[in-house]
């Protein structure tokens, strides 16, 4: 299982260890060569990982990846050859928000003025700035209307919602891990007239941060909007295991 967050120091001294294993080839089994490099970007840092074999005269599909509060661009990389080796390219955004999360580590948000974080004024939003981010990326990895696919665990699940919600031209589906997000006004407002977007939502049994009542009002609040979500529960905490990976690899596919 990966993606403790209740931990989020720990998680992420672990995740900067697999972005090296994976480099070097010590998490690839025998025949496979997927890539991860890290990539500084005007709005957004990210780690990139290439398929196996990358071809880059072929346009693949695309997984967009965002990490939970207090994690970053390493936490969930290693999902991607969970997910498939050969068919996908993975993209991990790094939040804009530092957090000081002591003992010299520094975690990061997707919403700003947060509860123990420095006030911040006058910065985009996360929104304002994934957008940038997609657009610029683009330029190096080709991001095909309808072929991508936006994802995220806990804060990330959330802000994948308001973010994937509104741009059904821009995403072949949007996956949710453990997330959950406080509906409004302006999210209604902005949704499109098809509900057709495919959804897939994943929530821990013993999850005390997102808990489950919170997983099936999110649930409840796309159904009563015309949405059909892929719903699951998982005997696991806030944390991402085998199973769902499986489950989660099928409905990318």
């Amino acid at each position: 299982m990966i993606a403790e967050a209740m931990a989020p120091q720990g998680r992420a001294r672990r995740a900067a260890g697999i972005l090296l294993a994976i480099s070097f080839g010590l998490l690839r089994p025998r025949g496979t060569h997927m890539q991860a490099a890290a990539w500084k970007g005007q709005a957004l840092d990210c780690i990139v990982v290439d398929p196996d074999d990358y071809n880059p005269e072929r346009p693949y599909p695309v997984c967009v990846i965002l990490h939970g509060f207090g994690a970053n661009m390493y936490d969930l990389i290693s999902i991607s050859p969970a997910i498939s080796r050969t068919d996908y390219v993975f993209i991990y955004p790094n939040a804009p928000f530092s957090i000081d999360l002591g003992g010299g580590q520094t975690g990061f948000s997707w919403s700003a003025n947060m509860p123990g974080m420095p006030p911040v004024a006058g910065e985009n939003t996360a929104e304002e700035r994934l957008t940038a981010f997609l657009e610029s990326v683009s330029e190096q990895r080709p991001l095909i209307p309808g072929h991508v696919l936006l994802g995220g665990f806990s804060q990330g699940g959330g802000l994948t919602l308001r973010y994937g919600l509104p741009r059904p031209d821009r995403f072949a589906g949007l996956a949710v891990l453990s997330g959950a997000f406080r509906e409004t006004p302006e999210l209604d407002a902005s949704l499109p007239v098809a509900r057709d977007l495919p959804i897939f939502m994943a929530y821990g049994q013993l999850d005390p941060m997102v808990t489950l009542d919170r997983g099936k009002a999110t649930k409840a609040y796309l159904e009563e909007r015309g949405y059909s979500p892929i719903y699951r529960e998982y005997p696991i905490a806030h944390e991402i295991s085998d199973p769902e990976l499986e489950d989660l690899a099928q409905f990318v596919a």
